[in-house]
């Protein structure tokens, strides 16, 4: 009789210990999978907010030098501080189209000034005026990559 009794409290014990660490790992499993979504959405932030700087800080620079021959230092030390901040947060295209962009700008600089008729005329003839383009998009991809969690 005492066998039994043993057997049964036993069993009690051993589903209670089951159930016991059944939920433990659920809300472990739980607690991590919410911790890598915020951590996720974290970096997409702070890519987007790169990515957004940076593009208002290119897209005045080469503004400035599509009319101006003589660069503003401070600005294109302020993009190439950019680009590197880039490199940290692991985005090898956006890089690359970044330091593309970064050239065609001091490029710009030596190129003769425009004046406003022929940035009209540019325009007009359907080509447009868009080095950002392919920097936007490449960070568009990656920035997408990162929020779908790689």
């Amino acid at each position: 009789m005492m066998d039994i009794a043993y057997a049964s409290a036993l069993s009690a014990l051993a589903g209670s210990v089951i159930g016991g660490l059944t939920s433990l790992a659920t809300t472990w499993l739980a607690q991590r999978t919410q911790a890598r979504a915020t951590e996720i959405a974290h970096g997409v932030t702070r890519r987007e907010d790169l990515v957004r700087e940076f593009i208002v800080a290119a897209s005045k620079t080469y503004g400035d030098a599509l009319v101006n021959s003589e660069p503003h230092v401070q600005d294109l030390v302020d993009l190439y501080a950019k680009v590197s901040r880039m490199r940290v947060l692991s985005m090898p295209d956006s890089v690359a189209c970044a330091d593309a962009l970064l050239k065609a700008i001091v490029d710009a600089y030596f190129e003769p000034n425009r004046t406003a008729r022929d940035l009209h005329g540019v325009l007009q003839s359907g080509l447009g005026i868009d080095p950002l383009r392919q920097f936007a998009d490449a960070a568009h991809a990656e920035i997408k990559a990162v929020a779908a969690g790689f």
